[in-house]
């Protein structure tokens, strides 16, 4: 008798966690399974804001899958998924095809531009590992040009527009207030000469996040240099800036770095395939399948999931696809040995850190308000115990955060 085959597409968190829940669930002899991604490591996406601003190196990020996946259990294909053919129960790479019984698909999100003229020609993107080692690089060069860039073009080299003020343009803009004075100081530059600005089209920062902690964290931004435009829409993009507007009234932003972080969707691989799908998720069933196709699951950003209380989508969050990545694992044990039941996946949100750099943050945990270190602390905690999960103690000795103050 054949093996069935599980076919797991990224490992991002939701897909590395179903591959090594797996492989400490099923043994050789019961499936073949693979994993594919396009790059030899895994990374942790909730950092990347982190790398961009230059307070983390991008090495510290990245893992290696090798280094958490046991080849006897489970065979890693480094390629590029260009097609899924669910008719046919096979998966199109950029150098061959796989077949599968179980699909898996976690491959992750793109950046959504809402049809905003020019940011895809002239914004960055924290959207990945090498996106987030470029913006690093750019902002580095732009203060080194400072002084040798004539006069009237100098201010825009030290302004960088942040698009988006949620979770991501806010975690990004704490670390850059944070970064430009050493960058200051790096090439004798006054720090009242930088501009940081965040502009959200939304009617507040953070939206749907607590007032007194968003009031918080407004207010500690403010006092380390970041200048806000709530309320504001990004019209355009141009080589020289921004053009937005609030109201009536436009205005032009002279910037060299503008960077949007302010939507993301879900991978246009899941559209391609025929599933019913908005803006790249799918409306999963109960037990995190596409609907009318049994043999296909979907975690992380291309999953869309209802939350019943107030009938909103629930955020596509780091914490709920390493949630699914577990559920996931059980119901594909449970369909490969034919027994026990399939678990509906409902979400269990045990609280939600938003940091404003490496030593401040704000978050409800467990019901609780935080803010300041102890919310710093807790960000921490949560990160490190993700790498435990992962890949035990010695990965978080490897490339946890181990300076928890």
């Amino acid at each position: 008798m054949n093996k069935p085959k599980i076919v797991i597409l990224g490992a991002g968190y939701g897909g590395i966690i179903t591959a090594t829940r797996l492989q400490k669930t099923l043994s050789a002899n019961e499936a073949e399974i693979t994993l594919v991604n396009k790059n030899s490591y895994h990374y942790q996406t909730t950092w990347l804001h982190e790398n961009a601003a230059g307070t983390l190196h991008h090495d510290r990020t990245r893992l290696d899958i090798k280094d958490v996946i046991n080849p006897s259990k489970i065979n890693f294909i480094q390629d590029t998924v260009t097609e899924i053919k669910p008719e046919d129960k096979k998966v199109v790479l950029t150098h061959g095809e796989l077949n599968y019984d179980y699909l898996v698909i976690g491959l992750g999100f793109e950046s959504e531009t809402f049809g905003i003229k020019g940011l895809k020609e002239h914004a960055f993107s924290i959207a990945s590992i090498n996106a987030a080692r470029q913006i690093r690089e750019h902002i580095d060069y732009s203060f080194s040009k400072y002084h040798n860039t004539p006069a009237e073009k100098r201010d825009e080299l030290l302004t960088i527009i942040v698009g988006g003020a949620g979770f991501t343009g806010i975690e990004f803009v704490g670390e850059l207030a944070n970064r430009v004075p050493e960058l200051c100081k790096e090439y004798d530059i006054d720090r009242d000469l930088v501009r940081i600005v965040c502009v959200e089209a939304a009617p507040m920062v953070l939206p749907g996040f607590d007032p007194e902690l968003v009031d918080y964290a407004v207010s500690q931004l403010e006092k380390k240099g970041v200048e806000f435009k709530i309320g504001t829409a990004i019209k355009e993009c141009t080589e020289e800036g921004i053009i937005v507007a609030k109201g009536e009234e436009t205005e032009e932003i002279k910037s060299a770095t503008v960077v949007w972080a302010a939507g993301v969707r879900g991978n246009a691989l899941v559209e391609q395939a025929g599933f019913e799908a908005m803006r790249g998720r799918v409306k999963v069933t109960k037990d995190m399948r596409v609907p009318g196709y049994d043999d296909v699951f979907i975690v992380g950003d291309s999953a869309l999931l209802i939350d019943e209380v107030n009938n909103r989508p629930y955020p596509p969050t780091a914490q709920i696809a390493i949630q699914q990545g577990f559920n996931v694992a059980h119901n594909l044990a449970v369909l490969v040995r034919g027994k026990g039941e399939l678990e509906e996946f409902t979400p269990d949100i045990k609280g939600t850190v938003c940091s404003l750099g490496h030593d401040d943050a704000i978050g409800v945990v467990f019901g609780k308000k935080l803010t300041g270190w102890k919310a710093s602390f807790m960000k921490k905690v949560i990160d490190n115990r993700y790498l435990f999960v992962l890949g035990g103690p010695m990965l978080v000795l490897k490339k946890g955060k181990l300076n928890l103050l």
